[in-house]
């Protein structure tokens, strides 16, 4: 794999974001890619660099991934996704592209406390997909969240701290740091260190955070299948709740649930963030082939 894994500075987030924006409102095939370019003050050749640099696609390429169309290509075996994974007992259909994660949800005791009497610490590192906010226990990353023009790191550290109300924070940025850069970087997800993960929530939510760990990276599923794989077909609004209540952003990859239609719903951290993230592992999955 090359170095489009490197994370990308804080900056390179906010133009591809602006970039993202316009490519989703346009589409790929009405789009003046040139012009865009200009308006950020780039040339067309910088932005397709800049895009291959971040995603390893061209930003018709990309915006190819975060299409409709696109989405409704990645339902198409949606079926079938979660039923290969639990009949198999893997968390991926495809471990080649997977991120390798182990997981330990906390006692419903340490739940109804709060985090009494746990000592958590947190921090801030760049991701390509803005700054990235991170809690966690000695036990692994129990929260990640991220920062931007419209949401402080403040903000989204407060989002991640009230669901350990109890629990006693320092903040240590270089502990946070190689969690991030493990976390978002492919050439490191690897079974024999694996992305260790603490997550806290009612027992219904974090059935519906492992039945996320089991869609594959390049593909999508629904909240209704999701409902069916946790034995509540009729819970679709209940799951999606959960989906969105999710403390581990990117990792618990919430951002692979879409609507039935395929259509890019809502995002804790907001869609064209998700629309990133689809486009992103889109190029993950191209250059792993």
């Amino acid at each position: 794999m090359n170095q489009l894994r490197a994370l990308a500075p804080a900056s390179d987030y906010q133009t591809i974001q602006a970039a993202i924006r316009y490519l989703s409102e346009n589409g790929p095939d009405n789009t003046d890619l040139g012009r865009f370019a200009s308006a950020l003050g780039l040339t067309e050749r910088q932005l397709t660099d800049l895009f291959r640099r971040w995603c390893g696609l061209s930003p018709k390429s990309f915006a190819q991934a975060v299409a409709l169309n696109h989405a409704k290509g990645l339902l198409r075996d949606q079926a079938s996704v979660l039923d290969t994974t639990y009949e198999v007992g893997l968390s991926s259909t495809s471990r080649l592209h997977d991120l390798f994660v182990t997981y330990e949800a906390m006692p419903p005791g340490i739940f109804r406390a709060g985090g009494a009497g746990i000592d958590m610490i947190w921090g801030v590192a760049p991701s390509p997909f803005g700054t990235a906010v991170v809690t966690a226990t000695e036990y692994g990353m129990s929260g990640l969240g991220f920062a931007d023009e419209d949401t402080s790191i403040e903000e989204a550290f407060a989002d991640l701290a009230n669901r350990w109300p109890n629990a006693r924070f320092s903040r240590d940025d270089a502990r946070i740091a190689p969690m991030v850069n493990q976390v978002f970087d492919p050439t490191r997800w690897s079974p024999d260190q694996p992305v260790r993960l603490v997550l806290i929530g009612t027992d219904f939510e974090v059935k519906v955070w492992e039945t996320l760990l089991k869609i594959p990276v390049g593909q999508a599923t629904t909240y209704s299948s999701v409902a069916q794989h946790i034995g509540r077909p009729k819970a679709s609004r209940a799951v999606g709740a959960a989906v969105g209540k999710n403390p581990i952003s990117f990792v618990v990859p919430c951002h692979r649930v879409v609507g039935t239609s395929g259509a890019l719903t809502g995002y804790h951290w907001g869609v064209p963030r998700k629309r990133a993230i689809l486009g992103w592992e889109a190029g993950v999955v191209s250059a792993s082939r």
